[in-house]
């Protein structure tokens, strides 16, 4: 793969997930209607990305949202006793503007970062960070079984660095990674190598490096 058919790849990931945006969505647009190999990134992106929530796990709302609900709830009078399904209209309706919005508000906590290839440069994780990156989401996008003597161990590589342990991920749903204050660099490689239980002994990856990304 070529250095423009990666770019034209990573666009075709941000046009998929909905993160390329303004004057770069509209071109890459018109480029979709005339480019066939490139519609057809999209669409592989689109089924890998399809599974990316099937194994998440729903998350209730904390307890200030239902309290705040109810104190936006109007007052109940005797001339609205002849449609008793007002109020329960208007109780759905605020809920579902609340929780809308505390959903809404989640979802832009953490934004793609980058996604982690294989040896056949086939998107296998989704990495994402907060808007101060210092927490990552690793996601894996196709999950998989792991033997019970091996582990899955995530790695930072700065440019010209030697590699430092971000912990160890699962490899049947997302994990959460707290930097540390460590800085994600341009053109640095996050990756993930195949360690024995437990992780590497060393500190220093010691198995396959089998997933691979450039932020």
């Amino acid at each position: 793969m070529n250095d423009n058919e990666k770019r034209d790849d990573a666009l075709a990931a941000e046009y998929a997930l909905g993160t390329l945006r303004g004057n770069a969505r509209l071109r890459f647009q018109k480029r979709l209607l005339h480019e066939r190999e490139l519609a057809e990134r999209v669409a592989r992106w689109e089924t890998t990305f399809s599974t990316l929530d099937s194994h998440l796990a729903p998350i209730l709302p904390p307890e200030k949202v239902w309290k705040k609900i109810l104190l936006d709830l109007p007052a109940q009078t005797p001339a609205r006793r002849t449609r008793p399904y007002l109020g329960w209209m208007v109780a759905a309706g605020l809920a579902a503007i609340t929780l809308t919005t505390w959903y809404a508000t989640r979802e832009t906590e953490l934004s793609p970062l980058v996604v982690l290839n294989d040896a056949q440069q086939q998107g296998q994780w989704l990495v994402s960070a907060d808007s101060q990156r210092q927490q990552l989401s690793i996601s894996p996008l196709r999950p998989a079984a792991l033997t019970t003597n091996n582990s899955l161990q995530l790695w930072l590589i700065p440019t010209g660095k030697t590699p430092v342990s971000l912990g160890l991920v699962n490899s049947q749903a997302p994990t959460q990674v707290r930097l540390n204050k460590l800085t994600l660099a341009a053109d640095a490689v996050i990756a993930i190598s195949l360690e024995p239980k437990g992780g590497s002994p060393t500190g220093q990856p010691t198995g396959p490096v089998l997933f691979s990304g450039k932020i």
